[in-house]
């Protein structure tokens, strides 16, 4: 800590602790993201998703959100969110059902890469 005086070879425990907890913490949000396999996420898109959200990530229906270009965190969240019942939808809660970690982790991913564009109006 700034100011305060050590003997020589003390070490700084607070800031040792300190870099270790953010280098965790980065790590641990680095690792989900290495994880991901886009073109499994595609797949399961293809087999799952893309009658309501689109192989694009548009939603089909006016009821259906969009999904291209979201984060992959948020995506996860949700997705993880219908499998466990703390959020609830009539088609989504049951779907979610049949993911596994590795399938939110992928359709993330798959979903996130989307490039999307915008045009705002003049």
């Amino acid at each position: 800590m700034p100011g305060v005086l050590r003997k020589a070879g003390q070490s700084n425990h607070f800031t040792y602790g300190w870099s270790l907890a953010i280098g965790i913490c980065l790590t641990a949000f680095a690792l989900p993201a290495s994880a991901a396999d886009v073109s499994a996420g595609q797949a399961k898109v293809k087999s799952t998703c893309r009658v309501c959200h689109g192989l694009d990530g548009l939603g089909k229906m006016p009821d259906v959100p969009n999904l291209a270009g979201e984060g992959a965190i948020y995506i996860s969240k949700q997705l993880k969110a219908f499998r466990s019942g703390e959020r609830t939808h009539q088609q989504m809660s049951i779907i979610a059902q049949g993911l596994s970690d590795e399938d939110i982790t992928n359709l993330a991913a798959y979903y996130a890469a989307i490039k999307v564009t915008v045009e705002v109006p003049e």
